[in-house]
C-alpha cells in the first residue's frame, strides 16, 4: 500500500482512544515524539473550556467531578451530551514516582463511556501538587475535541494557586463540617475562585457554611471599599451541590457554562490564556535550563556549585547569576 500511516496524533484526533494514552504518556515524559506532536497539535487547541477543581482533602472532589462528569453526559443536557475529559492529578508515590490513581478508581462508572476519557497524572514532586505537562496534556485533549476539560489536584500547598492559573474557571469545593468556611480564608482559597461549592449540601451545616461564605465575601468587599483598594476583579458565586445525591449538580454545571459563555464576550478569556501562557513557558524554560545545567558537560561544574552553596562559601543568588552568565557564555 502506498503513503504512511497515520500518526499518532492523527488518531487521536479522529477518535482513537488507545493512540490518545499512548500519546498523552509521550507528553507527559517529556519525550521529542512527545514535544514533536505538541508542535503539531497546539495550534489546533484553544477552544475548550478548562475548569479547575481544587479544596481541601476530604471535601468530595472526585465524586464531585464524577457527577459533573454524569451531568455533562446526560441525553437531555442543554445541548445534548458532550464529551468530557478528566486530568485527575495524583499525589506521586515516594517509591516508584507514579500517580496513586485514587481518582480514577472513584470514576470507574464512566470507564464504559467513549466520550469520557479521564486521565490520572503524578505531580511527580511538583511543589503544589500539578504535574508541569498538565497544561500540555489539556492542549492535547483540546484538539483532540474534548470541549470540557476538568482538572482536579490533589488539594494541598500551593495547588489551589497553580490550578487558577492553568484555567479558565477556578471551582473550589469546600465541606460544610470542620470549620471549612474558615480553612477557605487561612488557605487563601477564596483569593484564586471562581466559583465555590459547598458539597455534601445533604449534611448538616451545609446551608450554615454556605451563609458564612456569602458573609466573609460581602464584609471583604466593603472593607476593600472603605480602604480605597481597587475592587476584587472578581466575586466567587457560592453554590450548594452534593455528589452522593445529584442535588444542586444541574445548577453547578450550568453555572460553569454560564461563565465559558460570558468569557467568550469580555478580556477574562484572554487573562485566562495569558496565565496558562506563563505557566507553560516558565515551565518549559525551567525545564530546559535543568537540562543544560545537568548535561554530561556542566554536570561537574554544577555539583561544585551546589557543595559550595551547601557549605555557605556563596549565596544561591549570587551562584545563579553565575550559572546563567556560564550558559550565556557557551552560546
Amino acid at each position: 500500500m502506498s503513503g504512511s500511516s497515520p500518526s499518532l496524533s492523527d488518531r487521536a484526533r479522529s477518535g482513537d482512544r488507545r493512540a490518545l494514552a499512548r500519546l498523552l504518556t509521550e507528553v507527559e515524559n517529556r519525550t521529542p515524539a512527545g514535544e514533536a506532536a505538541l508542535r503539531t497539535l497546539y495550534p489546533l487547541a484553544g477552544a475548550a473550556h478548562l475548569v479547575g477543581i481544587t479544596g481541601a482533602p476530604g471535601s468530595g472532589k472526585s465524586t464531585l467531578v464524577a457527577a459533573l462528569v454524569s451531568e455533562a453526559r446526560k441525553a437531555d443536557a442543554p445541548g445534548g451530551p458532550r464529551p468530557v475529559a478528566v486530568i485527575a492529578v495524583d499525589p506521586s508515590s515516594p517509591i516508584t514516582g507514579g500517580a496513586i490513581l485514587g481518582d480514577r478508581v472513584r470514576m470507574q462508572i464512566h470507564a464504559s463511556d467513549r466520550d469520557v476519557f479521564i486521565r490520572s497524572m503524578a505531580s511527580r514532586g511538583h511543589g503544589g501538587g500539578l504535574a508541569t505537562s498538565t497544561v500540555a496534556a489539556a492542549a492535547v485533549l483540546d484538539a483532540a475535541g474534548f470541549p470540557l476539560i476538568l482538572i482536579e489536584t490533589v488539594g494541598t500547598g500551593q495547588s489551589e494557586v497553580e490550578v487558577a492559573a492553568i484555567a479558565d474557571t477556578t471551582l473550589v469545593v469546600q465541606a460544610p463540617e470542620m470549620g471549612d468556611e474558615v480553612q477557605a480564608i487561612k488557605a487563601g482559597l477564596l483569593e484564586v475562585a471562581d466559583t465555590v461549592v459547598v458539597n455534601k449540601s445533604d449534611r448538616p451545616g451545609a446551608d450554615r457554611a454556605a451563609a458564612q461564605l456569602r458573609a466573609m465575601l460581602t464584609v471583604g468587599a466593603s472593607q476593600d471599599r472603605a480602604a480605597g483598594d481597587r475592587p476584587r476583579p472578581k466575586r466567587p458565586q457560592v453554590m450548594l451541590a452534593s455528589a452522593l445525591t445529584g442535588a444542586g449538580v444541574a445548577d453547578l454545571l450550568a453555572a460553569l457554562d454560564r461563565r465559558q459563555d460570558a468569557a467568550g464576550a469580555d478580556a477574562a478569556r484572554d487573562e485566562a490564556a495569558l496565565k496558562r501562557a506563563e505557566a507553560q513557558l516558565s515551565g518549559i524554560l525551567a525545564e530546559r535550563l535543568s537540562a543544560r545545567l545537568n548535561d554530561d558537560a556542566r554536570r561537574a561544574s554544577t555539583e561544585s556549585t551546589l557543595r559550595r552553596i551547601a557549605a555557605h562559601e556563596i549565596d544561591p543568588y549570587s551562584a545563579a547569576d553565575q550559572l546563567l552568565a556560564s550558559l550565556s557564555d557557551d552560546s
